[in-house]
This record gives C-alpha cells, structure tokens and sequence, in this order.
C-alpha cells in the first residue's frame, strides 16, 4: 500500500524540560516528506480520490497544504494544479513547481485563489483538495496520537498550533478514541490571526476581518466548524502569542535542536520559550511540532531583524 506520510520520532527535550520544569516532549512532524503535518492529512484525502480515477488534484494553497497536494501528486503519478494568491512567498512558488504542480497566481487573497480552484475542479474533474476542512483530513491526523501512545506514557497535556483547525480536529478525535478524553490541548495561535480564541471567548464562531502576521499559514479567517464543536467540549485551552514570540522561539529551537521549522510552528513552541503560566498544571506535555516548509534561514534572518531579536 503506498504511504504518504511516515511514522516520527518522539523525543524528550531536556533543554525545554529544564527551562519548564516540565517533561517536554516533541513530536516532529517536521520530518514528514514535505516537511509539515499536512501529509498525512492531505495525504489521505488524495490517496482516497486517487481511487476514483479523477483527473488530477487542485489546491488553492500557497502553503504547507499545496505542497503535501504537489508531494502527493508525484507518489501517485496524478497531475497536480495548486492556484496560489499574489501574496504567496516566492520560496513556497519554487518548492511547488520543484514537486512538477502546475502553479497558477490568482487574486490578491486565498479567497480569490479558492474561487478558481472550485471552478476548474467542476470544470475538469480534479478532486478539490480544501486545505483543513474535510473529515478524511481529520481522520488522517487521528494516527498522530496513536504514536504517541506507542513512544510515551500518557501525556497531561499537547500543544498544538491553531489555523483552520484541521490538526486540532485530528488530535482530539484521536485522544477520544483512546479514551483519553481529559488530555487537554493548548492551542496557540499568533494575535493577529487567533480565530480559534477569539471563537471561543465569544462561544461562537467569528470570521477575523484581517489576518495580520508572520505566521501565514496559521492565516484562517475562520475556525472550521467541527473544530469549534470539539473546542467547547474538550478541554482546551486557547493562548495567543506574539509574532516576536514565535520567531524568537523558531530561532531559540534552531539553536538548541538544530531544525528549522516556521513562525507557525514557532508558535506552539514560544508556549515553552515564553513559559505561559498554563503549563504549570501540567507535568508531561507533549508539543506537536508541525513544521512547515515557508522558511530558511535568509527568511529567519529577515524576521531577526525585523524584531530586533
């Protein structure tokens, strides 16, 4: 059976256990094949459509999501079209069209993007692969925790990074399969794109006017819907962080684990690095480190600069 993803590693970091006072451990999703958790999501969305002879797969993101798309599209010898916005970084660009996707710049937003993805889906049979938004995807993040049962004992707590909410669906879907219903999950998401904490403070969904941050594949303006469900029910616990926090973190991370992941990911980690109070009720946490493939150390440099770190 072809696999799109790969089992990671676990490890306990005994730099961030000390700095916590906490067990810390890490799950590093940034080892996937295209560098992000979206291959397994993603992943099993396209293996599902691959077996209903479609055309080829088309994606409107710029980010992690178009490349697991472009990655997938190369394993299963499907054509792959990713529409990205004008704002897509150059870098993102060249790694989709390194992966053979046919790259089409549209709009001046993902909104615009997406529009014409959904048109040529209709128009030419390519599955329509959302970036978080649909139950296969979810499904495919539900084997994270199944590792992480097999690596470690139980964890108190997971922290995750928040976009559209596709991860966090996952993640909790999985833990009530396990029974694990009272591992709690911190979410963490930059300010100027927290859907997720402003949903919940308001106990109901809400769609950001503006996404505003470093962070852009944390970008959605709206917190799917059954992430939102989940939330209020599950014990979470939403944190906001700085765009300076999380680069400092993807920074502190590089020097001390010698990867580079990007400021979404930063942002899960800068709950450490910053030593946010919630951490405390917890003994054993685990951090899902996502990845995310939107960096390199030109990038990281440009942000260390920009926040004087």
């Amino acid at each position: 059976m072809i696999a799109l993803s790969v089992t990671t590693p676990l490890l306990q970091s005994h730099i961030l256990s000390e700095l916590a006072g906490r067990h810390i451990y890490l799950k590093c999703e940034m080892l996937q094949p295209s560098g992000s958790f979206k291959d397994r999501g993603i992943g099993a969305l396209c293996l599902h459509y691959s077996q209903q002879h479609v055309s080829g797969f088309i994606s409107s993101s710029g980010g992690n999501a178009g490349l697991a798309v472009a990655y997938a599209s190369q394993v299963l010898n499907i054509p792959a079209k990713v529409i990205v916005p004008k704002t897509t970084p150059d870098i993102m660009v060249k790694k989709l069209r390194a992966e053979k996707a046919s790259v089409i710049v549209e709009g001046d937003n993902w909104d615009e993007a997406d529009s014409l993805a959904k048109e040529i889906s209709e128009n030419e049979h390519y599955a329509y692969i959302p970036p978080f938004n649909h139950p296969l995807i979810w499904q495919g993040y539900m084997p994270i925790i199944d590792e992480i049962k097999q690596q470690m004992s139980k964890p108190d707590a997971i922290i995750v990074s928040v976009g559209g909410g596709g991860l966090y669906s996952g993640l909790v879907q999985g833990l009530h399969a396990h029974g694990w219903e009272d591992v709690a999950i911190i979410t963490a998401e930059t300010v100027g794109a927290a859907s997720l904490a402003t949903a919940m403070k308001e106990k109901k969904r809400i769609r950001l006017d503006t996404i505003n941050t470093v962070a852009t594949t944390l970008g959605a303006k709206q917190i799917c819907q059954q992430a939102f469900d989940l939330a209020m029910k599950h014990p979470t616990f939403a944190q906001t962080v700085t765009d300076k926090a999380a680069v400092n973190a993807c920074l502190q991370f590089a020097d001390h684990h010698r990867f580079l992941v990007e400021p979404a990911c930063g942002a899960a980690l800068s709950i450490i690095y910053e030593q946010y109070p919630i951490i405390q009720q917890f003994s054993n946490i685990a951090v899902i480190l996502c990845g995310g493939s939107g960096v390199n150390l030109a990038l990281l440099k440009k942000w260390q600069q920009q926040f004087s770190l």
